[in-house]
């Protein structure tokens, strides 16, 4: 059962005590006689309901309602006022009082619209521990020691109090992007909802607008009979996640600038206009200002996914947390794979906090997870972590974390000697993204779609 502070602010000390002896055998209950007294203790102190007489001497229970509010604008507040004055109620209920009372005050009438606050107070605190419970669950990566990480969870906490507003993400391949997203939706009022992810790279781009707004029966050749719902649809009262959203196409950039609008849409093959309240969250790890200059990304379109734009740090720009995340995957993996690890050893823990993480979160518990496969414990150790020996390969100039591949032997012409340099960089670079095409593409400073089609052309 949850244990509820009150705070009753009165200057007469018959109606403070006759409230406090109402209530005291259920709740903790403080008085005060005057605003500010009650003030400085709701800064130390905030309870969970306020009751607050309008008429005080000095600062008056109006003053008094706008600064609690300012101070924790979760308290409940129910106000109490010596006559009916309509205009003084609607004043205090647009600041945010939650109901009021008429003096004289009947227990039978008191009780009940603490009831009444007291049931809004326990279902938000319910619903504050089910997202929290799911944050946890859900964002092992957002670990935050770092200034700019605090920061950026600042941000994300005000933006998630909006069901609606639509958020841009940038930064660096690997850096946590979805798990940002993540946290943006199971924070917002719609956490309930379903979150759907959709990378718009992994489709050829004629197909993006029918995954996006779903196709109506034979809308082309070889589509479902019965038509198929868009992912709008399916995140309906929820939160869609577009990764790499600066790879759609002009016609999907226009078909998204209009959902975003007035939320609605048309299936691909369809003529009914459809409507539906669904949260847009985008992420690039590309310069969208450079592609704005070049015309490649609508402005109108930025504008409207950026209305709040989040850059997201890469793993160098918030090295105190790459000890904490590790320790986090170590526990992690070691549960998974049933081999229990003391910890890291100082000598591991120098070389991870130097190391320079190109694939940022990712790349970190990826490499994690594999030393906890090939370790004998009981605490990880350098040799574990295999980072002396990747440092002591030759590189590829301009991008240190990729090592060259073999030359090819000589008695071949010149054009097939460079295909097999070109074949051995795409193989290098996939091994160390561990078969993740968008990073190996970053590595090489590629174009995705470049990549795929030459990584086609080689591995059949």
């Amino acid at each position: 059962m949850i244990n509820y502070t009150i705070y009753v602010i009165d200057d007469i000390s018959t109606v403070r005590k006759g409230i406090t002896l109402a209530l005291k055998h259920d709740y903790r209950v403080k008085d005060f006689e005057t605003a500010e007294e009650a003030i400085e203790a709701i800064r130390v102190e905030p309870p969970d309901l306020v009751l607050l007489d309008i008429g005080l001497p000095g600062m008056t229970g109006i003053e008094a309602l706008q600064q609690i509010k300012t101070i924790d604008s979760d308290v409940v507040v129910i106000m109490i006022t010596a006559s009916e004055d309509i205009n003084t109620v609607i004043s205090a209920m647009k600041l945010g009082a939650h109901d009021y009372l008429v003096k004289p005050l009947y227990t039978d009438a008191l009780l009940v619209s603490l009831r009444n606050a007291l049931e809004t107070i326990r279902m938000r605190k319910e619903i504050q521990l089910l997202q929290e419970k799911l944050i946890e669950d859900n964002l092992p990566c957002l670990i935050c020691e770092s200034k700019a990480i605090h920061n950026v969870m600042e941000l994300v906490s005000k933006v998630a109090g909006s069901p609606n507003t639509s958020v841009l993400i940038t930064g660096e391949t690997g850096t946590g992007k979805e798990l940002l997203a993540s946290a943006i939706h199971y924070k917002s009022p719609n956490f309930r909802g379903p979150f759907v992810t959709f990378n718009c790279a992994s489709l050829p781009k004629d197909l993006v607008e029918s995954e996006l707004f779903g196709y109506e029966k034979g809308a082309f050749t070889g589509a479902h009979p019965s038509g198929k719902k868009g992912l709008v649809e399916q995140a309906a009262n929820g939160t869609l996640f577009l990764d790499e959203v600066c790879e759609l196409t002009p016609d999907a950039q226009a078909k998204l600038l209009r959902f975003l609008e007035d939320g609605e849409y048309y299936k691909v093959g369809g003529i009914t206009r459809r409507n539906v309240q669904t949260r847009i969250v985008t992420a690039t790890n590309r310069d969208i200002n450079e592609l704005l200059e070049q015309g490649l990304f609508r402005r109108d379109l930025y504008y409207r996914i950026a209305v709040v734009r989040i850059d997201l740090p890469s793993l160098k720009e918030r090295r105190e947390d790459i000890i904490p995340m590790a320790r986090y995957f170590l526990g992690e993996f070691g549960r998974k794979l049933g081999k229990p690890f003391a910890g890291i050893s100082l000598e591991a823990e120098k070389a991870l906090e130097a190391y320079n993480w190109r694939g940022n979160v990712r790349e970190l518990k990826n490499l994690i997870e594999r030393s906890v496969l090939i370790s004998d414990g009981p605490e990880l150790s350098l040799d574990d972590l295999g980072l002396q020996k990747q440092t002591e390969q030759k590189q590829i100039p301009g991008s240190p974390s990729v090592p060259l591949p073999p030359i090819p032997p000589t008695g071949i012409d010149l054009m097939d000697k460079l295909r097999a340099i070109e074949k051995g960089f795409i193989a290098v670079a996939l091994k160390m993204s561990h078969g993740n095409e968008t990073s190996a593409a970053q590595l090489l400073n590629m174009n995705y779609h470049t990549f795929r089609h030459r990584r086609r052309k080689f591995f059949r």
